[in-house]
């Protein structure tokens, strides 16, 4: 069975850029981005980072006014263009290209790619070369790490391919699940919590490919890299079978 093409311009397009950023609130909210950016610095011990799908810069423009300095990689012109609206190229250079395989330098202290972004790459060997050219870019001793979610194959009921992520007013993220290919598609439906503001709802749609813990660390263990820690968040909080998702710090000798 062939793997789907995805066109990445067209799935991060103008509309989905302006749509990204949410300030103060949700996966921008200070609460979320504090920690990340606090845990991020610590691990870059006063050295250089790239991010790679830097996006619009919601975690790369807080670090860099941490005193990091960083180096984006992205895909999408349209979130290129979101970015540079907040911060300039000086500030934050950032190269456009795909992330298994652009290359911005070497000798970095730190690599990160945050918020389940391994995932968009939709085969295991396209993952697998992600990780390589992370390591690629590293310094003896520097640190390439990921944020991405435990995929929830225990909460689905027996003869259904579905979950409920999140179920709030206004808003429903139900994951369906491709096991065989280890693929899911989140279905976001946005609509009027008001029964009576009409029955009319908007949904977009993002496919995954999950990975499991061990199957991260063995593609770190290929490229050379070797696990130095493993939270729950980035609050640095203990992994746990119960864990909905994980950071996973990995280490180059």
């Amino acid at each position: 069975m062939s793997q789907p093409s995805i066109d990445q311009q067209l799935l991060w397009d103008v509309e989905t850029a302006r749509a990204y950023d949410t300030p103060g609130e949700g996966m921008f909210a200070p609460e979320v981005i504090g920690p990340t950016v606090a845990a991020l610095a610590d691990l870059a011990e006063g050295g250089p980072a790239v991010e790679l799908a830097v996006g619009t810069g919601r975690v790369a423009i807080p670090l860099v006014e941490a005193g990091v300095p960083v180096v984006g990689v992205e895909l999408s012109h349209a979130m290129i263009a979101r970015l540079r609206e907040k911060i300039d190229d000086e500030r934050l250079p950032v190269v456009q290209g795909d992330m298994t395989t652009t290359r911005v330098g070497e000798g970095f202290a730190l690599v990160y790619l945050v918020f389940n972004t391994i995932s968009n790459l939709l085969t295991q060997d396209e993952q697998v070369a992600c990780v390589r050219n992370a390591a690629r870019h590293l310094r003896p001793g520097g640190r390439f790490v990921v944020e991405l979610w435990v995929p929830q194959l225990r909460a689905l009921p027996a003869g259904h391919g579905a979950t409920v992520e999140v179920s709030e007013p206004g808003y429903l993220l139900v994951d369906t699940y491709d096991a065989l290919r280890q693929l899911v598609v989140s279905h976001h439906v946005g609509f009027d919590p008001d029964l009576g503001g009409g029955r009319e709802a908007r949904i977009t749609r993002s496919p995954h490919r999950y990975a499991w813990p061990s199957e991260l660390d063995l593609m770190a263990r290929l490229a050379g890299l070797e696990l130095e820690h493993r939270w729950a968040d980035w609050d640095r909080s203990t992994f746990t079978a119960d864990s909905r998702s994980h950071v996973s710090v990995y280490r180059l000798p």
